[in-house]
């Protein structure tokens, strides 16, 4: 008797199980905005105006972005005296629909193209990838409308959605926990921590328990972003934590607690006032639970149900 498939070559081995990119697997279907790829491929002009901050097309190019979270393209010229603020002001004042502000500057010789250039893509693509963020409302364009400052070179959708999913996929890499990126920041002591970087020192020179990495970044005249990241590695190290907002009080019900001032209500005779009985201290030996006036409460009751259901699985 002959046995069927059982010698190696007619043995066929399982087919591969597919896998995704990670980079792939976070993109949504048609981009990180449908609506931006979209009027990319409309090579419309006007402004988008998403929850963290505002995209600006031309002829289906990004030219600007703006962000409240990420410092404009004044303070990365003005911090560091790349332009006086004079000169900056007067060519904000000059900008019209055809003249951006950019553009008289250059025109006058006040600052190298190059310079401009440089700090010009800088900022688009740090506010870029603070307006591009996961939104929970729906973004609105407004058709023709501009920017001010106006653009010098435009940049594609694709390049900008790919630039903001790599920062993304290095801030995880670094620090998985995005909590520090915009909550107050307090230093932590570490042990056998590495010692920080002379920006790292910068920064953690700032931190004090309100200011924000946003914060840091724009005293510090520094892009958002890589402020982001000094931020993460420090989190990793252990020298800096998020600061934890209080728990907000818990919400009673309607009717739960008496009005100021009237009998039953905290800190008035005839009332609680938090303890066991009427304005006086809970006793050494409270009474035993049967004792004690049963509570029809139907969160109590739905919860001691959860509970149950949780503990018979």
């Amino acid at each position: 008797m002959t046995l069927v498939g059982t010698t190696p070559q007619n043995t066929t081995p399982p087919p591969r199980l597919p896998v995704r990119e990670r980079s792939t697997a976070r993109e949504t279907r048609g981009g990180l905005s449908p609506m931006l790829t979209r009027l990319a491929s409309e090579r419309a002009t006007g402004v988008l105006e998403r929850e963290r901050g505002a995209l600006y097309l031309a002829e289906g190019r990004v030219v600007h972005a703006e962000s409240p979270l990420a410092p404009g393209l004044d303070v990365l010229l003005l911090t560091h005296g790349t332009l006086d603020g004079v000169t900056w002001q007067q060519a904000l004042d000059r900008a019209d629909a055809e003249h951006g502000a950019l553009r008289l500057l250059l025109d006058a010789d006040r600052i190298p193209r190059g310079a401009l250039e440089l700090c010009h893509l800088a900022a688009l693509y740090d506010a870029a990838y603070f307006a591009l963020a996961p939104s929970s409302t729906p973004g609105r364009f407004r058709y023709g409308a501009g920017h001010p400052l106006g653009g010098l070179r435009p940049v594609p959708v694709g390049a900008l959605e790919r630039e903001t999913l790599r920062r993304r996929e290095l801030l995880d890499r670094l620090w998985p926990d995005p909590l520090a990126d915009g909550a107050p920041l307090v230093r932590a002591e570490a042990f056998a921590a590495p010692a920080p970087t002379a920006r790292q020192r910068a920064v953690l020179a700032l931190v004090d328990g309100v200011r924000t990495a946003s914060d840091i970044a724009r005293e510090l005249g520094r892009q958002a972003f890589h402020t982001l990241v000094d931020v993460r590695r420090l989190a990793a190290a252990g020298l800096l934590t998020a600061l934890f907002p209080p728990p907000p009080p818990p919400c009673m019900p309607t009717g739960a607690q008496p009005a100021a001032g009237t009998p039953g209500a905290p800190g008035v005779p005839g009332g609680t006032d938090g303890f066991g009985t009427a304005g006086a201290p809970p006793t050494a030996n409270p009474p035993p639970a049967a004792s004690l006036p049963r509570v029809n409460d139907p969160d109590i009751t739905l919860l001691k149900r959860l509970r149950d259901a949780l503990e018979a699985l």
